[in-house]
């Protein structure tokens, strides 16, 4: 059955798979990872490229098979799956990445926290009419998530109490586009830009500028940029609940949940864009800082070293020194 998951998916990504080629560059466009993604490069040669990206859809689509929590023979629903009964064996890749959750469960002081499923589940901002959980259920919730409790020994992890589940999709886009970008190196790819739903890194530079210019969405006016940044070996990312939310009794519920709390957040943050060395630190420290509130989340960001913010927010925007050495105008976008 996960065999069959997985080839099934690998088809699926293929089948969704275009190729085009314009001023010198080479866009591969797919779905996968429940997003659009995105991957343009300066072709080194024909057919190194060519192999490049159909490695690209191969990795992404076996990485999605992994780690998704929506398919439940995944490893990630295999473990949901055994919470509260056994443990469940995994790789070493796994193992990184659990690791990885552990530093940024610290570093973000409990902000990220890749047990907050249950909470998530029940702030459904999709739901047809929108409702809004009991103070009881949301504590119940809570009962159920904290990366603390999660109980770990070599090769192998256990969720403790029934109920528990993990989800990735804190850190699992944005770690596969730092994975693809690296993997570019392996086939002489120097140039590429890799761009999954937003959440973006930049190698080298296009044909004819210094650096990729990335666009940065006006939360105040959706499908329009505010501005644009420059960047080569380095990473975009950024986090907003302007598109992502319902309103219920004339107040208004964001998508991003505070797991601490265990409700959504309410700060006067409209948006967080953040430049890092990695995608997976600048996605970190913008969903962070979002959650954080504009003081302390422009704190959080100007105090890592390598990164630089925009917080934008109801009253003005709070811009880190360093994002002022990224900023371009015009607002130009790939």
């Amino acid at each position: 059955m996960v065999l069959k998951t997985k080839l099934g998916i690998r088809e699926r990504v293929r089948q969704s798979a275009v190729v085009s080629e314009e001023s010198g560059l080479s866009t591969l466009t797919f779905q996968a990872l429940g997003t659009r993604c995105r991957v343009i490069l300066v072709e080194p040669t024909r057919r190194a490229a060519n192999e490049y990206l159909g490695q690209v859809l191969t990795w992404v689509a076996d990485f999605e098979s992994r780690y998704s929590r929506f398919l439940e023979d995944s490893l990630i629903g295999s473990i949901n799956s055994a919470a509260g009964k056994t443990w469940v064996e995994v790789d070493e890749e796994t193992e990184r990445l659990f690791n990885l959750c552990n530093d940024l469960f610290f570093l973000t002081h409990g902000a990220f926290d890749p047990t907050a499923l249950p909470l998530i589940r029940l702030w459904n901002w999709k739901a047809n009419p929108p409702t809004v959980p009991s103070d009881e259920r949301i504590q119940t919730a809570r009962a159920l998530t904290g990366w603390s409790k999660v109980q770990r020994r070599p090769g192998a992890i256990f969720l403790p109490q029934a109920g528990m589940c993990l989800d990735l999709g804190g850190i699992g886009k944005e770690y596969a586009v730092d994975m693809v970008v690296a993997l570019a190196a392996q086939f002489g790819v120097e140039h590429v830009l890799v761009d999954f739903g937003q959440d973006i890194r930049a190698q080298g530079h296009p044909p004819d500028r210094p650096a990729w210019h990335v666009g940065l969405e006006n939360p105040r006016n959706p499908g329009a940029c505010w501005g644009s940044v420059a960047v080569t070996q380095h990473a975009v990312a950024s986090s907003g609940d302007y598109l992502r939310h319902f309103v219920y009794q004339g107040q208004r519920y964001g998508h991003i949940i505070d797991p601490r709390t265990g409700y959504p957040v309410h700060n006067g943050c409209l948006a967080v864009n953040v430049v890092g060395s990695t995608c997976t630190i600048a996605g970190i420290l913008s969903t962070t800082a979002f959650i954080l509130g504009p003081q302390d989340g422009f704190n959080l960001i100007n105090g890592y070293h390598g990164a630089a913010g925009a917080i934008l927010t109801q009253d003005g925007n709070l811009i880190t020194p360093r994002f002022y050495e990224h900023l371009i105008q015009p607002k130009p976008q790939v």
